[in-house]
């Protein structure tokens, strides 16, 4: 068989890499059996605590996708990360409701959602493992620890997995939480912060995941893709050589020279070594299937998919390649991800807040969205001079009210610090016109003197 015919053979119809990779899943997947049949009775319960206990349930790509495997993708991984660490960086002040309007309060309670909520976590920390538990297991839970006098003490973040939801058919819902040791622990619906993800199924008082009802088959994908594209280049790219010879070779020689070829040619790290062949042996270069162009160019399209499932613009986690309508500002940006991802986030938060620490709504929390400005000192600077009046319009904040903002010191009243901006009204607008066309009048009556005079 000549070179021309071997290599037509390869052609681009198959991929050499992709039947290797297939066969070795092959293998891993017929070694990873059950051993003990009561393990595989719980296996075919069907229940997803059960089945990532022993693995994972497998996506069609043959791969068990679990949290773990899961944020190995870089894609689920910046979405995740984008999500808790935006809301964390978020101020949650407290306001009670006054006869002037709603005032700032700091109850013990804002120093456990802004500052530490229990020795082991810091306010950030929980709420980035909020988001993390509704992405992966579909509720966040934490908690509520009360002293003597029934005031909020500490706030404990759980892991889902150890917590359990009772819903009776009355609608009433109380939860047991299961200790590293001992029995389980009953706690009333009062004293647990719990958190729904979408899809919140209230008879059973659980919320699917992202990854349980979107992006399960696509996590899947990514990983087969990304363990392909490790051993794709690992073989130095492709097998890029084809050895021909006019003689014969028997089976053992043909899988000496293969593994001896491998040993002193294969993998990146002898790339770019002359080879050195003998006995009228000659090297075909061939090109990169098409099989494997595809598979390998096929990991962007998974990254899209995967910050679809999550609702967050593909620029925003790395994908540079993509566009949105959303406007080119970072202020525009901005704003459309907090109305169309964060909101969501964020009112659930605020209402079970509210509704486990103040259900008589006199007193409430409310995320401040003013800190996302930070970054954009100019966008900043522009919504704060809009608040105290700027291009002549009414103010709504007042200078210290600025200055507290941007952690300055306040100003008395006699500074004009607790002044609200108002424009001057129509009528003083119309007593400067008049005063001005008054004060012109006498200068245009003396330029006609003196022209009637030069005439």
């Amino acid at each position: 068989m000549n070179a021309q015919t071997a290599t037509d053979q390869v052609d681009n119809k198959r991929s050499h890499i992709l039947d290797q990779f297939l066969a070795d899943r092959a293998a891993q997947k017929q070694a990873l059996s059950i051993k003990n049949a009561a393990d595989s009775q719980l296996i075919k319960s069907g229940d997803p605590q059960v089945i990532e206990l022993f693995g994972g349930a497998q996506a069609s790509s043959g791969y068990a996708v679990t949290e773990e495997s899961a944020m190995r993708v870089s894609a689920v991984s910046a979405c995740v990360q984008l999500l808790g660490g935006t809301i964390a960086s978020l101020p949650l002040p407290i306001y009670k409701n006054t006869e002037e309007g709603r005032e700032k309060t700091k109850p013990p309670l804002y120093r456990l959602l802004n500052m530490k909520p229990c020795p082991a976590w810091t306010a950030a920390s929980m709420m980035e493992w909020w988001i993390r538990s509704i992405a992966f297991k579909g509720d966040a839970f934490s908690r509520i620890k009360r002293d003597r006098f029934g005031i909020e003490e500490r706030i404990v973040p759980l892991h889902p997995d150890r917590v359990r939801v009772h819903v009776t058919d009355d609608g009433d819902i109380s939860y047991s939480f299961q200790p590293k040791n001992g029995a389980p622990v009953g706690i009333h619906a009062d004293d647990m912060l719990h958190i729904p993800g979408f899809g919140y199924d209230g008879s059973k008082g659980r919320s699917k995941s992202i990854i349980q009802q979107a992006a399960f088959q696509s996590i899947g994908i990514a990983l087969a893709v990304d363990d392909f594209s490790g051993k794709f280049f690992a073989n130095s790219g492709m097998q890029k050589h084809l050895i021909h010879t006019d003689g014969k070779m028997d089976e053992t020689l043909i899988e000496k020279l293969k593994n001896e070829y491998i040993r002193k040619y294969g993998g990146a790290a002898n790339a770019g070594k002359p080879m050195v062949l003998t006995e009228g042996l000659m090297v075909k270069e061939l090109s990169l299937s098409s099989v494997d162009a595809e598979l390998l160019d096929s990991r962007k399209y998974q990254v899209i998919d995967i910050a679809r499932a999550f609702c967050v613009p593909p620029f925003m986690i790395g994908a540079n390649d993509t566009t949105t309508s959303w406007g080119s500002g970072i202020e525009q940006m901005t704003l459309g991800f907090v109305k169309f991802t964060l909101q969501a986030y964020l009112t659930k938060i605020q209402q079970e807040i509210n509704n486990k620490f103040y259900p008589d709504g006199e007193t409430f929390a409310e995320f401040n969205l003013l800190g996302l400005l930070k970054g954009d000192s100019e966008a900043e600077s522009k919504s704060l001079r809009e608040a105290r009046g700027g291009s002549q319009g009414p103010g709504w904040m007042t200078v210290n009210e600025v200055r507290k903002v941007k952690n300055l010191p306040l100003l008395s009243d006699e500074q004009g610090g607790n002044k609200i901006y108002e424009p001057k009204g129509k009528v003083d607008e119309k007593s400067s016109e008049a005063d001005a066309a008054a004060t012109k009048q006498p200068t245009e009556r003396k330029k006609g003197t003196a022209r009637r005079k030069s005439g």
